[in-house]
C-alpha cells in the first residue's frame, strides 16, 4: 500500500470542496461536494447530485473529474489530488464537515481518469492521501 503524506497545498482543495458544500447543501439534493487539483494547480470542484431515481444520483468526485476534463486536463495536465467532504444532515449531533472516502464507483472511475493521483481521505491521525490503485485493488479490466 502506498500511504503518502499530505502536502500544504492539499488544505486548499479541503477548502474548496468546504466552500461549495457549505454554500449548496441541500437536504436531499446536495451532501457531498469534491475538489481536485491538476499538476499544474488548477482546482475544479464538483457537487453531488441526489436523485429520487438513486441510479440517476451522480457523485461530486464525478462532476469534478468531467469539469476537469471539459477544461482540457488529461495527459498533459493529469489530476494530482482529490478530496470529497460530506456535509452532515440536519438532524445528525455532530454538524462537522468531513472530510470522506470516495464510494466503490468513484474509485473506479479515479483509477480510469486519474490514476497516479493522490487521493485524501481522514485517518486515525488526521489526513492522509492514497493512490487509487490502493483503493481498488484488482481493478476490471477490459480485454482488448
Amino acid at each position: 500500500m502506498n500511504i503518502q503524506s499530505v502536502r500544504p497545498e492539499d488544505q486548499a482543495l479541503i477548502d474548496a470542496a468546504k466552500a461549495l458544500i457549505t454554500a449548496r447543501y441541500r437536504v436531499g439534493r446536495h451532501h457531498i461536494a469534491a475538489a481536485l487539483r491538476t499538476r499544474s494547480g488548477r482546482i475544479f470542484t464538483g457537487l453531488h447530485l441526489d436523485t429520487y431515481v438513486g441510479r440517476a444520483s451522480v457523485c461530486a468526485e464525478a462532476v469534478a473529474v468531467g469539469q476537469a476534463m471539459a477544461s482540457g486536463a488529461g495527459d498533459e495536465d493529469p489530476i494530482e489530488a482529490i478530496v470529497s467532504v460530506r456535509h452532515p444532515r440536519p438532524t445528525e449531533k455532530n454538524q462537522e464537515i468531513a472530510v470522506v472516502a470516495p464510494c466503490g464507483i468513484c474509485r473506479e472511475m479515479l483509477r480510469d481518469f486519474a490514476p497516479e493521483a493522490r487521493v485524501l481521505l481522514a485517518a486515525s491521525g488526521g489526513l492522509t492521501a492514497y493512490n487509487p490503485a490502493d483503493l481498488l485493488p484488482l481493478k476490471y479490466q477490459r480485454l482488448e
